[in-house]
């Protein structure tokens, strides 16, 4: 499943982190035969027709589908909107309406893989375009499917400190699973690291462990581990939460005050990152929290500098860059959620999550009001639709037959 593109972004991420660890001529006319004309015909022999000039080649099926969708279309496949895991065909009407590019499965479920499994096919079939059907799966503390027929996973923490054989299997029985039952992306693994003398002092990763470790290059080992085994399983993985969580002191659920004084563009802690962009990680979560050495103005998912300029730019990531919650998420609240919508795709993200279903209506508006009123975001809505549908493409949900 790995692109061209990949093995470049993961020669130039190699190279950051080296410190740290048809032609238009007429056909030839043959020479008149000698022999006697086969038919009774006496009409002059008259040569082949010119074949015309060929035409452009045809359009992939990313173009295509691309160019099918109006302005309303291309804004609804920028939104995932949360829909509860137990009952998400209550929502059938607001996926078909908005023309919800994914959806996340929100809060906890026991229910049977078979139960499961019906509902998201259900709700896939009200969808205009299959949607990416995503859900946290990480391990330990945060685990959306629970029950029978998806075993308790160990944390993070207890995985890394593990052997790489343990993470790798693990990693492939889960994925394996949740491809069963439809769910095509997982909102993991996270690749932030915790320094040991934060540990649990750092409410959103260290608290739970979350954290693969807290040595850089240890917890690269295991996103480089954990990105092919889901995604040769099937299910994609979003690398979370860039540029890291692991040494603030609040948390972005939560809190405003969620602050990394030390982040910069050549951060050793950005590794593991790079690590998954090297092992071709379809998605990369963007977080919610502050990086005043990266952008003193804005929060991580409303940054340019730090979406286009660091994630794009520097580490040469060309995937899926979906936003942490837009929502429910305190870190986000000073906005209304339309003008969150837009400051997250106009700073380079693809992909809007927001576990408030209410808010695909106003955020679609907004995107298509900005659109029609300024033409350089609508080039960025239409690149981030493109980004949308590849993703969609290689996971084999896109059919151009």
């Amino acid at each position: 499943m790995r692109h061209s593109w990949q093995s470049r972004a993961a020669v130039a991420v190699t190279a950051i982190f080296a410190l740290t660890a048809c032609g238009t001529d007429a056909p030839p006319v043959a020479a008149p035969s000698t022999e006697p004309s086969p038919t009774l015909s006496t009409a002059p022999s008259t040569a082949p027709p010119t074949t015309p000039p060929s035409s452009a080649p045809p359009k992939d099926c990313v173009t295509r589908t691309l160019d099918g969708l109006d302005l309303a279309g291309r804004a609804g496949q920028l939104l995932m909107v949360g829909v509860p895991v137990d009952t998400p065909t209550g929502y059938a009407s607001a996926v078909r309406q908005y023309r919800l590019g994914g959806v996340f499965l929100r809060g906890r479920s026991t229910h049977a893989a078979s139960e499961l499994g019906g509902d998201i096919a259900t709700l896939q079939s009200k969808a205009t375009l299959p949607m990416l059907i995503a859900l946290d799966q990480e391990g330990g503390s945060v685990q959306t499917l629970k029950g029978p027929d998806f075993p308790i996973l160990p944390s993070a923490e207890r995985l890394g400190a593990g052997p790489i054989a343990t993470l790798r299997t693990t990693t492939q029985d889960s994925a394996r699973r949740l491809s069963g039952i439809g769910v095509n992306l997982n909102l993991a693994p996270v690749a932030d690291t915790v320094p040991a003398d934060i540990g649990k002092a750092n409410p959103p990763i260290g608290a739970f462990k979350r954290q693969y470790g807290s040595n850089p290059a240890k917890v690269a080992t295991a996103i480089r581990t954990v990105v092919p085994a889901s995604q040769d399983a099937g299910v994609f993985t979003t690398l979370k939460h860039f540029p890291g969580l692991g040494r603030v002191r609040a948390n972005t659920d939560t809190s405003t005050n969620a602050v990394d004084n030390v982040a910069t563009a050549d951060d050793p802690y950005l590794q593991p990152f790079a690590a998954g962009i090297g092992a071709g990680s379809a998605a990369v979560m963007i977080s919610s929290a502050s990086y005043p050495k990266l952008d003193k103005d804005n929060i991580a998912a409303y940054s340019k500098p730090i979406v286009t300029g660091l994630l794009r730019g520097k580490l040469g990531f060309q995937g899926l860059v979906i936003s942490d919650d837009l929502g429910a998420a305190v870190a986000a609240s000073t906005l209304p959620p339309a003008e969150r919508a837009v400051r997250f795709v106009a700073a380079g993200g693809d992909m809007v999550l927001t576990i408030i279903p209410s808010h695909a209506k106003p955020m679609s508006a907004a995107l298509i009001e900005r659109a029609e009123k300024d033409q350089a975001f609508r080039v960025r809505v239409d690149d981030a639709a493109r980004h949308v549908l590849q993703t969609k493409e290689r996971a084999g949900l896109l059919k151009c037959g």
